[in-house]
């Protein structure tokens, strides 16, 4: 079942008897699990309401059969279990290949049972091919949440400024994405700031977004980028300079700035053999947007111009780790280097 699937479910009120969410957006896996909370009911923790885990596994089965005493049912949550990787080959302390077997069989024989007594949902970040997820996906409902594609995080958004009757156009939050990154929590904590100072009946602008957001480490380098690839330095070292400003540790800043400029280099070498950027720089679905952006910063740079500014990165690191110079010092020059 897809994401939103399972979302229209929950607002309809439905509720399967065995669930298994799975997968790295983990904000809409974490509120559709709060969701299935929220309609299960009243839950007294130890008598209608279990928690298991890795540690504690051993005891599901005996959990699903032991009554919820005066409720009608039974809401197990079990959470990175193991039960949903591969078996050991030799078998140690964290092997579970015979639980699994025993529960894979339990739930198929008694899965009316399982239905009118009790909700189980199982919670795991990965989950490799078994017999159990088999059986779970016949008997239930497996829900993987990948990280959402760039316009399913532009549809989500919109839907949330037009719920608070704020105007804001898709091209300003696109941009709002490339400025602060594609964690979904993140992104919601900033939207609902921009939509309290527009406020209702207002409209979210491209400089509010300037004024108020925090943007993502990588969206200020690609601004400092920018800056530098039109020959404006002083811009290039007044951002590298409110970066410092802000307390971002330098060598992450040339780490960060070594990474980029080595994405850069390696766009400029896909164009030149032809080859798919997004696959060249091995970007994952949701930040193919970013491949224009590449693409626009690579052509401000002479292909040997992006090799020598990645070796003076280097020499940057290895002679501020002997003390021979100031990482910022060194930073600048090299910013200064491109004017």
């Amino acid at each position: 079942m897809k994401v939103e699937e399972l979302e229209k479910e929950l607002k309809q009120n439905i509720l399967h008897s065995i669930y298994l969410l799975y997968g790295e957006e983990i904000f809409l896996l974490e509120n559709a699990l709060k969701n299935i909370k929220k309609l299960f009911g009243e839950k007294v923790k130890g008598i209608n309401f279990i928690i298991l885990d890795e540690s504690n596994i051993s005891q599901i089965i005996s959990d699903i059969e032991t009554p919820a005493f005066g409720y009608e049912k039974k809401l197990i949550i079990v959470k990175n279990s193991g039960l949903f990787k591969k078996d050991l080959k030799r078998k140690g302390k964290n092997d579970n290949s015979e639980l699994k077997a025993i529960l894979n069989s339990y739930i198929k024989e008694n899965i009316k049972t399982i239905n009118e007594s009790v909700n189980l949902v199982f919670v795991e970040e990965k989950v490799e091919k078994c017999e159990l997820l088999s059986t779970i996906e016949k008997l239930g409902i497996v829900c993987n949440f990948e990280a959402q594609k760039p316009f399913q995080i532009q549809n989500r958004l919109m839907a949330i400024i037009k719920a608070y009757n704020v105007k804001c156009d898709s091209r300003t939050v696109s941009y709002f994405i490339e400025c602060c990154g594609i964690d979904m929590q993140e992104l919601i904590n900033e939207i609902r700031k921009l939509i309290e100072y527009a406020g209702p009946g207002g409209t979210i602008t491209q400089e509010d977004i300037d004024k108020l957001s925090i943007k993502k480490m990588e969206s200020i380098i690609f601004d400092l980028t920018d800056s530098l690839g039109k020959k404006n330095t002083q811009n290039a070292i007044e951002i590298l300079r409110n970066l410092v400003l802000s307390k971002e540790p330098l060598q992450k800043i040339l780490v960060t700035l070594y990474n980029h400029f080595k994405k850069l280099y390696l766009t400029k070498i896909a164009i030149s053999e032809n080859r798919n950027i997004a696959e060249s720089l091995e970007l994952k679905p949701n930040q193919t947007f970013l491949t224009n952006k590449y693409r626009t910063q690579s052509s401000y740079f002479k292909t040997k111009e992006l090799r020598r500014i990645l070796q003076e990165f280097c020499d940057l690191d290895y002679k501020y780790k002997i003390g021979l110079i100031d990482i910022q010092v060194g930073l600048e020059s090299i910013l200064c280097t491109y004017i």
